[in-house]
């Protein structure tokens, strides 16, 4: 069977699906910013997003269905990801492979931010051979060099 699973550039168009994953409840009590965004917010943190060459923002479709969003940020040399699996697509094991398809794309040091009491994206970070490298803000931080 062929995957049908691939990675799409993100678009303004998608400003509130992304938002609406952004706002979820689980996503929020996971994230390093528990608060909810207001839209207008949002919209200009997705412009930014989609002008800035430092940002690679992606959405993850499965035969035509929005499963996640997944970003890597260049910070100071190195990948920094985050990634979002859209709350009906939880528990389908999309998380992995939307950040491996990206993380296939990048080279050089890659790193993830992890809130502590996140089974799912530790255990992404980890099945992508990410190692735990310290913490900060509250947050486990984890690197793969490439």
């Amino acid at each position: 069977m062929v995957d049908a699973l691939n990675l799409r550039a993100a678009i303004a168009a998608d400003a509130d699906l992304l938002l609406s994953w952004r706002n979820d409840a689980e996503t929020r009590h996971q994230s390093k910013t528990t608060d909810e965004v207001p839209r207008d917010d949002h919209l200009a943190w997705l412009a930014g997003a989609l002008a800035d060459p430092e940002r690679i923002l992606r959405v993850a479709v499965d035969n035509d269905r929005p499963v996640g969003s997944v970003r890597a940020d260049r910070v100071e040399g190195a990948w920094v990801l985050s990634w979002v699996v859209a709350p009906n697509a939880r528990g389908q094991g999309f998380g992995g492979r939307i950040v491996g398809l990206l993380v296939d794309e990048l080279d050089g040091e890659i790193r993830a931010e992890v809130k502590p009491g996140n089974p799912a994206s530790l255990k992404i970070a980890e099945g992508l051979g990410m190692t735990q490298i310290g913490t900060a803000d509250g947050m486990t931080i984890w690197a793969l060099t490439k």
